[in-house]
C-alpha cells in the first residue's frame, strides 16, 4: 500500500490568539486606514519589546529599509556596505536612493557580516553599513559599531528575520541608530505584509515620520515642506500585530522547542551541519537551517530539496549570493569582490519547515526522510 504523501509547508503564520477579535474591532470602529488605536498600541508595544525609544510602523520590510536610508540622507554615488548573503531587499533599498551596495563576506561563526573585513571595503564614498541579523542570529554589533564610529559611518540593523533576538542580553532593534523589521507572512511575528523602524533619536524620528506620511508638516495640515512617501501601515494590520505580540513568549518557546527537536534528531547524521550560535547571542528561532556536505551526505542540497518536495515537504534554499545576481554582479566584478564563505553557504544551506503549528510527529517525518535519503 503506497505511503500517504505529506503536506508540510516551510512556514505558516499562527493566528490563534486575539487576531480575529482585534481585526473585527478595528472594522467596527471604521478606523481601517493608517490611523487608529491599534497603530498607536502596536508602535508602543513593539518599541518596548525592542528596547528603543520609538517604533514607526510601515507597509513592509523593504519599505522600512528604503525609508531608513532616506531618513539618513543617502544620496546618489554613496556606497553602503552590506552582506551578500541576504535577501535582495537589503541591496535593492540602497539602489532605490541612488547608492551602491558594496558586498562584504560573512563570518563563518555567525553567518553575519564579518567585522574584520569591513575596513578593507571602506572608501571615501562609504557612508554606512547595513547589518543583517541573518536567519535570526545577531551580528557582532559592538565590533561593527566600533568600526563605524572610527570611520564616521552610520549603522542600520536589518532585523527582518530576527524578531526578539538578543545580543549580549540587549534586544535587536536597539543596537544601532536605526533598525528595520519585516512582518511578512513567514516571519515570527506577522500581519501578512508589514514592517517597522525602531530608533531612539527624536530628530531622526521626526524626519522618518515626516517622510513616511507624504512629507506633511506635523504641525500644519496639508503643508508639505519635503517630498515624502506613503509608507504607512493600516490599523487592521496593526490589530493583527498587537495580538501577535501578546503571545510572543509562547511563540518563541514553541519555535525553540522545534529547533531543539531538529538538532536532537539530526545530530550525528554525516554531512548535516547546523547554524552556529555565538556565545553572546540568543538568536530568534525563525527558520531552522542546515548545511549539506555533498561528499559526506551523498547528495547535493538541491537534490535533497527536490526529493523532500516529492515527499510533500517544502523547504527553501539559502539566499543566492547577491554579488552573483544580474543587478549587482558587474559592479561586484569591477570591485574584484571575493566572498568564499558567502558562496559556500549559499550553495549548501537550506531551511526546514518551522512554524508554531508544526507537530513532533511532523518533525519526526521530516527528519526520518532526511536520514533515509542519505546515500
Amino acid at each position: 500500500m503506497p505511503t500517504r504523501k505529506l503536506n508540510i509547508p516551510v512556514a505558516a503564520p499562527d493566528l490563534s490568539g486575539n487576531e480575529e477579535r482585534y481585526v473585527v474591532e478595528a472594522l467596527r470602529s471604521s478606523w481601517i486606514s493608517s490611523t487608529g488605536q491599534y497603530v498607536k498600541r502596536f508602535e508602543e508595544n513593539f518599541a518596548q519589546a525592542c528596547g528603543s525609544r520609538t517604533a514607526i510602523s510601515v507597509c513592509n520590510g523593504t519599505v522600512a529599509l528604503h525609508l531608513a536610508l532616506l531618513a539618513l540622507d543617502v544620496r546618489p554615488g554613496d556606497e553602503v556596505l552590506v552582506p551578500s548573503l541576504t535577501y535582495i531587499a537589503t541591496a535593492n533599498a540602497v539602489r532605490y536612493v541612488g547608492g551602491e551596495p558594496v558586498f562584504v563576506d560573512v563570518d563563518p561563526d555567525t553567518w553575519c557580516i564579518d567585522p574584520q573585513l569591513l575596513e578593507a571595503s571602506i572608501t571615501r564614498r562609504t557612508k554606512g553599513i547595513i547589518v543583517v541579523h541573518l536567519y535570526g542570529h545577531p551580528a557582532d554589533m559592538d565590533a561593527i559599531n566600533h568600526i563605524a564610529a572610527v570611520h564616521s559611518l552610520w549603522v542600520v540593523e536589518d532585523a527582518a528575520e530576527a524578531h526578539l533576538a538578543t545580543y549580549k542580553n540587549r534586544p535587536v532593534g536597539s543596537l544601532a541608530p536605526v533598525a528595520t523589521f519585516s512582518f511578512y507572512g513567514n516571519k515570527i511575528i506577522s500581519c501578512g505584509e508589514g514592517g517597522a523602524i525602531t530608533l531612539s533619536d527624536p530628530h531622526l524620528e521626526l524626519r522618518t515620520r515626516t517622510l513616511r506620511g507624504q512629507g506633511v508638516d506635523p504641525d500644519r495640515r496639508y503643508f508639505f515642506p519635503v517630498t515624502g512617501y506613503n509608507f504607512r501601515l493600516t490599523n487592521l494590520a496593526c490589530a493583527i500585530l498587537c495580538a501577535q505580540l501578546e503571545r510572543q513568549e509562547q511563540m518563541l518557546t514553541k519555535r525553540r522547542a522545534i529547533f531543539a527537536a531538529y538538532r536532537a534528531r539530526l545530530s550525528g547524521v554525516p554531512g548535516i551541519g547546523f547554524q552556529p550560535v555565538a556565545p553572546w547571542a540568543n538568536p530568534a528561532p525563525w527558520l531552522f537551517c542546515i548545511t549539506l556536505d555533498e561528499e559526506q551526505y551523498g547528495r547535493t542540497r538541491d537534490e535533497l530539496m527536490a526529493l523532500l518536495s516529492e515527499e510533500g515537504i517544502e523547504t527553501r534554499p539559502f539566499f543566492i549570493a547577491l554579488h552573483r545576481l544580474p543587478p549587482f554582479r558587474e559592479e561586484s566584478r569591477r570591485r574584484e569582490e571575493v566572498l568564499p564563505v558567502t558562496d559556500r553557504l549559499s550553495a549548501t544551506g537550506m531551511n526546514l519547515p518551522t512554524y508554531v503549528g508544526l507537530s513532533n510527529t511532523e518533525i519526526d517525518n521530516i527528519t526520518d526522510v532526511i536520514k533515509r535519503l542519505r546515500k
